[in-house]
């Protein structure tokens, strides 16, 4: 068995069974090892960008790792965009990234890099395979320390002579940490504050997001009079009819802090204390209004929902919670605009669907709309580098095939990583993506005025312009071999979206709108 052989069998037999890649020279034994571990499925993308994000939107999914497959630093390098957006999402990964022979550094070939240094940018786990024998229990540990709580990116530098090396031994799965419970001190003391203050904003965040912190948030909402809000951009929330409803806090600063104002408390289950993305001249980043005091639940890596549920059975015992109940937009009709067509996704989405939210200013009206439709699961774009939405409704199809994903994409995010329409066909996956064509970066157009940038003339705004010329999304949907139209009206897009739903296999709809700015 050689190296490479030993790392496949050992990342099946610690339950990594997906491996999106886009290999080079220095991985070519991995790959060829493909062929003696069948368990392990090689999925193959044809940009970096859209292999990682793929694995974050399949471990979202899946509650497991996937593998990724990089060469060398630069490949790693393209990659890392939407890495950054999975370590944001605390998504367990395991990066395989192929290098030199060890005995070919000291020749500065042309693609020599520092590996290193790339994965030590992720914050997470990393080391350097230093001999065959060893590469498959570095397998083994590398898949540890991404299912550590919270998950995190695993990268393994393989170099080449390692990989093509005999003596490989395969290695059971490595001992994983448990996860930190919250200790009932801090519950009691919890549970009293929410009591005795009538001005108390929960925070959710990480797994609060999902069923069961949902209930219990809102029981203690419905006892206590608590306003509960989620993390702007959440990594998994589940949502619609029959679960609690409740706002994300606004991206925007000023919405954020209106939503705290009224608050003489706020505590945080599994989120972190709210700053703004970017600073603004003359305003706080900050957002938590001076005399609000800020309490931690659970951070984000401790058993969030256990500790929710401890103060729901302390302030609300045996208490049922407030859910959403069954509701669609009606159908709209007319010419497409930046609020009818979340009505139409309201009005029509499937039941269990899965949902990659990269609609950015588009999606203004997309909570409303979908609050009340069937159960389904929202991906959204943890760590705001763009280009996240259609790569990880690939992975995310990968992990749940019976399940329908709707892709719904900004058309300037598109870009970045629209390829991975290609892998969605190849592989046949049922993704349909719904892509919201505005014809502008049109966020940047909004920052431009937010940030107070004077001066702003025709050279600026034509950076922020993507109408000259403009592109044609269902050409190039159809030229990647997905099957797409185009809808200008929201009866068009009725028609085509259920069409799509109805069929196997990936489509895009090019959705024209109007800009929001």
């Amino acid at each position: 068995m050689n190296g490479a052989q030993s790392v496949i069998r050992t990342l099946v037999d610690s339950g990594v069974e997906v491996c999106f890649g886009n290999p080079g020279t220095s991985e070519m034994h991995f790959v060829a090892a493909l062929d003696s571990v069948p368990a392990m499925r090689g999925i193959l993308g044809l940009f970096e960008g859209a292999v990682t994000g793929a694995a974050d939107g399949y471990a979202r999914i899946a509650g497991k790792p996937a593998a990724t497959l990089l060469h060398l630093g630069p490949g790693m390098a393209n990659g890392l965009a939407n890495l950054h957006n999975a370590r944001r999402a605390h998504t367990p990964i395991v990066n395989v990234v192929g290098d030199h022979a060890t005995y070919h550094h000291r020749l500065d070939a042309p693609l020599e890099s520092d590996i290193d240094a790339l994965a030590g940018w992720l914050e997470g786990w990393s080391r350097r395979a230093v001999d065959t024998e060893s590469a498959g229990k570095d397998a083994a540990d590398a898949v540890a320390a991404a299912m550590d709580s919270p998950g995190r990116c695993a990268t393994l530098i393989l170099p080449a002579d390692v990989s093509w090396g005999e003596g490989g031994v395969s290695s059971p799965p490595a001992a994983r940490s448990a996860r930190p419970s919250v200790a009932s001190g801090t519950v009691r003391a919890v549970a009293a504050d929410v009591v005795a203050d009538g001005r108390t904003t929960i925070l959710l965040g990480g797994e609060a997001c999902r069923e069961r912190g949902l209930r219990a948030a809102a029981r203690i909402a419905d006892a206590t009079g608590a306003e509960v809000l989620v993390e702007t951009f959440p990594a998994r929330l589940e949502r619609g009819a029959g679960l609690p409803a409740f706002d994300r806090l606004g991206y925007l600063a000023e919405q954020a802090t209106r939503q705290l104002q009224s608050a003489a408390r706020l505590i945080l289950a599994g989120a972190v204390s709210p700053v703004s993305f970017f600073a603004y001249p003359g305003r706080p980043g900050d957002l938590v209004p001076a005399g609000v005091t800020v309490t931690t639940l659970a951070e984000v890596g401790d058993d969030v929902t256990g500790a929710l549920e401890a103060v729901a059975d302390a302030v609300a015992p045996g208490a049922e919670p407030t859910v959403r109940a069954p509701l669609r937009p009606p159908l709209p009709s007319g010419p497409l605009n930046v609020r009818n067509w979340a009505d139409v996704i309201g009005a029509l989405l499937p039941d269990n669907a899965i949902i990659s939210d990269e609609s950015n200013t588009s999606g203004g009206g997309l909570a409303a709309a979908l609050s009340g439709a069937p159960r389904h699961d929202v991906l959204m774009l943890t760590g705001g580098a763009i280009g996240q939405g259609i790569p990880v409704a690939t992975g995310a199809a990968v992990a749940a095939p019976h399940r329908p994903v709707v892709n719904l994409q900004a058309d300037g995010s598109a870009m970045y990583t629209i390829s991975a329409l290609w892998t969605q066909a190849r592989e046949q996956l049922d993704v349909t993506t719904v892509l919201l064509n505005n014809r502008a970066y049109a966020i940047l157009r909004m920052e431009l005025q937010r940030v107070g940038a004077e001066g702003a003339g025709a050279a600026a705004n034509s950076m922020l312009d993507l109408s000259a010329p403009n592109m044609d999304y269902v050409k190039i949907a159809e030229g990647l071999g997905v099957p797409a139209s185009r809808a200008t009206t929201a009866e068009e897009l009725a028609e085509q979206f259920s069409a799509a739903l109805a069929e196997p296999g990936p489509h895009l709809i090019e959705a024209v709108i109007p800009p929001l700015l």
